[in-house]
């Protein structure tokens, strides 16, 4: 009886010690190779898909920095500088925006910022800026100056005809032209101080009497 209880109680400590050295062995092998077990699962209460504790944290970084998406509103604000007026309108989203994050949209509006098409030039093209930026929408402001018509006088100074701008104190440019050389209906109102109402109606009239 005695012989059996001593093989139970060696049988015993027996599994405690391989029971204690397997946890022991275990822990320390997780401690050294950490990626060799995988991470605590969760379920997304959005897709009711399982994702890793790992998967998780990349997830909610990169969810931290809004790009543009195929889905993203894409608003143009209009500003006329000289009216004071604003118009607002949506336009489809260019698809060079699809994928970049507000700095590279940045990058984007200074390009065009630098090198603007003819027909916005031809507008009055100013400037452009971006006014408000996330996934779902972003809001670029363009700015707009019509050009202002400017008149000229052409007035005579020692026997040559000279051109002054709108308020006749300002000379804008001296000419070869005689005005002896012109019709004497043309010399009467030179004398009087012609009125020009453009640059290209200027141009052309200096082109037609110019030696």
């Amino acid at each position: 009886m005695k012989l059996v209880r001593r093989i139970s109680l060696f049988l015993i400590i027996s599994a405690v010690m391989l029971a204690v050295g397997g946890y022991t062995a275990l822990k320390a092998e997780q401690f050294f190779y950490p990626n060799r077990y995988p991470q605590k699962e969760y379920v997304s209460p959005a897709n009711q898909q399982t994702i890793t504790e790992e998967e998780q944290v990349i997830e909610a970084a990169v969810e931290e920095i809004p790009v543009v998406t195929a889905d993203t509103q894409y608003l143009i604000e209009e500003v006329n500088l000289t009216k004071g007026i604003v118009n607002e309108k949506e336009e489809t989203l260019p698809v060079k925006y699809i994928g970049l994050d507000r700095d590279g949209m940045l990058e984007e509006l200074a390009s065009y910022d630098e090198n603007p098409p003819l027909t916005e030039l031809e507008q009055g093209f100013q400037t452009i800026e971006l006014t408000a930026f996330s996934k779902d929408r972003i809001v670029v402001c363009k700015y707009y100056k019509e050009k202002e018509d400017k008149g000229f006088y052409l007035m005579v100074a020692d026997h040559f005809i000279v051109v002054y701008e709108q308020d006749k104190q300002t000379l804008y440019m001296n000419t070869d032209i005689l005005l002896e050389s012109l019709e004497e209906s043309l010399q009467a109102e030179i004398m009087q101080g012609k009125y020009i109402d453009s640059e290209d109606a200027l141009y052309n009239f200096l082109e037609s009497y110019s030696s």
